[in-house]
């Protein structure tokens, strides 16, 4: 039976709930409908987030961003619906969607939102480069 579009999300338990990890997901064919021509709007959508508890599973997120295609939505509203159906779905630590969509009408819109769980700060990142040795060569 061939699969269809779907609003429910899929989880599962995080293998490694002790360590903070990040998950980057690229959903390069999102389509809705412009909701004042009606008009189709393409976008690539970036997920990142680190999860806590819980991971979205990527087959119900496949079905769950076609369920998008035909509804009609504005780039601010659809990009922080999804973030709010994925947060509420994992849980997350710290999760970021940002959507880029395609020219229209001559404008390129990006719209980056993001989700943080009270309390959660993440650890300072580490500069491998500092380590990384120095050539003696020279030229």
């Amino acid at each position: 039976m061939p699969s269809k579009p779907a609003k429910s999300l899929e989880t599962f338990d995080n293998p490694a709930p002790h360590r903070d990890y990040h998950i980057h997901m690229e959903i390069p064919e999102f389509t809705c409908l412009c909701p004042k021509t009606g008009q189709p709007d393409f976008a690539a959508l970036t997920l990142d987030y680190v999860p806590d508890r819980r991971c979205v599973e990527l087959k119900s997120l496949k079905l769950y961003v076609w369920s998008f295609r035909d509804e009609g939505h504005f780039h601010e509203d659809v990009t922080n619906r999804i973030l709010d159906d994925l947060a509420a779905a994992v849980k997350p630590r710290f999760m970021r969607l940002t959507a880029r969509f395609f020219v229209r009408g001559g404008i390129f819109t990006n719209v980056v939102a993001e989700h943080r769980k009270k309390g959660w700060k993440p650890a300072p990142a580490v500069d491998l480069q500092a380590f990384a040795p120095q050539s003696n060569v020279r030229g």
